[in-house]
């Protein structure tokens, strides 16, 4: 898995101003959390997280004004329109501990032939890891597969060392018949001339 350094900064202001102050800082707000310890605040550079999050599950060798940590992002909050980021939440982990964390999954493989369709049930793998060897992703071949086929979660051939967190029968991935287009109902009337009212004798 990728591994990435930055440096962070406490914070001690908070609300919408902070938060505006920030980004002219070209900054985010973060939080950083876990193993029982009271949440710190702080802001991390943009560009770098922005940058780091092109990883999945990226471990993230963080200084905050010298103290030392490990964390991986459990949470990116963005603006809707312009996609910047607005806010992260960050969990503390260690060497050795597993964590839960759900990773992409690739489709690799052609269908058989003829109109079907491929539904991502699931677009990403619930799993466990070992915090520093968290899998970027896992691969699933559709070669051959056909209308009604499916992967389940216990097919995927997993990194060692991961494990899943849902059940192995839990669908994946499903191929469905591509449905014909019904007709559009024609316009009885289209055409018709109208047909004369009734005028009530005088």
């Amino acid at each position: 898995m990728a591994d990435v350094n930055l440096s962070a900064s406490i914070r001690s202001e908070f609300g919408k101003g902070a938060a505006r102050r920030l980004r002219r800082e070209e900054k985010i707000p973060a939080v950083i959390y876990g193993h029982g310890e009271d949440p710190v605040h702080v802001a991390l550079p943009s560009y770098d997280m922005m940058m780091a999050l092109k990883t999945p599950n990226v471990l993230i060798h963080l200084d905050v004004e010298g103290k030392k940590q490990l964390v991986i992002p459990k949470a990116v909050q963005r603006e809707a329109i312009r996609g910047f980021l607005v806010h992260a939440d960050l969990l503390v982990v260690r060497r050795g501990e597993k964590v839960s964390v759900d990773i992409p999954i690739h489709v690799e493989g052609d269908l058989a032939p003829g109109q079907n369709l491929l539904e991502h049930v699931l677009v990403a793998l619930p799993v466990e890891a070992e915090a520093t060897h968290i899998p970027e992703s896992v691969t699933v071949s559709v070669e051959g597969l056909d209308a009604g086929d499916s992967v389940t979660a216990g097919e995927i051939k997993l990194p060692k060392g991961t494990t899943l967190t849902v059940e192995e029968d839990e669908v994946v991935i499903q191929v469905l018949a591509a449905q014909a287009e019904e007709p559009a109902a024609d316009e009885e009337t289209e055409g018709e001339a109208e047909a004369p009212s009734e005028v009530a004798p005088e």
